[in-house]
C-alpha cells in the first residue's frame, strides 16, 4: 500500500506516537503502521533485515544505523529528551528520591525494584547501582523485566518501585510517578528519528519526519513525559 508508512519506534515514544500518528493520518491520509520495542531490540531486528520506512531510536542507536548506511543522515532529527524516573503503585507513599542519599535509602528499603534489561533506562540503572555501591543488595531482590513496561510490576504487586523513562512509566494505569532520579546522577536519553535508506515509501516517510520535528508536536511530547 503506497499510502502506508512502516515505523519502528523505541518504547519511550509510544504514548506520544499513538496520538501523533493519529493526527498525522487525519491530516495527510497516510496510514502509520507502528511497532514499538526497546532500542536494543529494534537494532537487532533492523540488522536482521526487518523492513521499515522510518525509525525512532536513541541518538546513539540512530547514529549506529547511520554509520552502517541503514539510515539516511540527511533529515535525521532529535525529537525529545527523556529522564529516568521512579514510580509507585497508585495510593502508595512517595519515597524521598531528591538526593543521592535519599534515593539510596528508598531503593534499599523497597521489597523489590523493577527495572528493564533491554531498555536504555535499565542499562543506566544497572550502572547507577554499581556506582552507588548497592548493586548486590538491589539485584538480590530485583524484578527484572525482559521487555515492556516495568510499572506493570507495581500493579501486579511484584515490586514496590519501578524504574524506567518517565514517558514509559506514564503508559501504565494505576501507578504514580514519584519523579526523576536526581538530574545530577543522569544524562537524559535523546530520542531521534531518521528515514531508512531502503524505505519503500520515502516521500511519505520524509513528510512524517518533518511533522515529528515540527513545533506543533511539542505539547503532545510534554504531556507524555518527554522534554522537546
Amino acid at each position: 500500500m503506497t499510502n502506508t508508512i512502516r515505523m519502528l519506534s523505541t518504547l519511550g515514544l509510544m504514548g506520544a506516537m499513538r496520538s501523533l500518528s493519529f493526527a498525522f493520518e487525519a491530516a495527510s491520509g497516510i496510514h502509520v503502521d507502528a511497532g514499538f520495542a526497546p532500542t536494543l531490540a529494534l537494532l537487532k531486528r533492523l540488522r536482521g533485515g526487518e523492513a521499515a520506512d522510518l525509525v525512532i531510536l536513541t541518538r546513539e542507536g540512530l547514529d549506529e544505523m547511520i554509520g552502517e548506511g541503514r539510515v539516511i543522515a540527511e533529515g535525521a532529527a532529535d525529537l525529545a529528551r527523556s529522564f529516568v524516573g521512579i514510580a509507585v503503585r497508585a495510593g502508595q507513599p512517595h519515597p524521598d528520591i531528591a538526593t543521592e542519599a535519599a534515593l539510596r535509602g528508598a531503593l534499599l528499603a523497597a521489597r523489590s525494584v523493577a527495572y528493564s534489561r533491554l531498555g536504555a533506562s535499565g542499562v543506566y540503572f544497572a550502572q547507577l547501582i554499581v556506582r552507588m555501591g548497592i548493586a548486590d543488595e538491589i539485584n538480590a531482590k530485583a524484578t527484572i523485566v525482559e521487555q515492556g513496561f516495568t510499572a506493570e510490576r507495581l500493579v501486579s504487586g511484584e515490586a514496590d518501585l519501578a524504574v524506567q523513562q518517565i514517558s514509559e512509566l506514564k503508559q501504565v494505569e494505576g501507578i504514580e510517578v514519584v519523579g526523576p532520579i536526581p538530574l545530577d546522577l543522569q544524562t537524559p536519553a535523546v530520542f531521534s528519528a531518521g528515514r531508512m535508506a531502503n524505505a519503500n515509501n520515502a516521500v511519505a516517510a520524509d513528510r512524517l519526519l518533518r511533522y515529528l520535528a515540527s513545533p506543533e508536536v511539542v505539547p503532545v511530547l510534554r504531556q507524555s513525559g518527554l522534554e522537546p
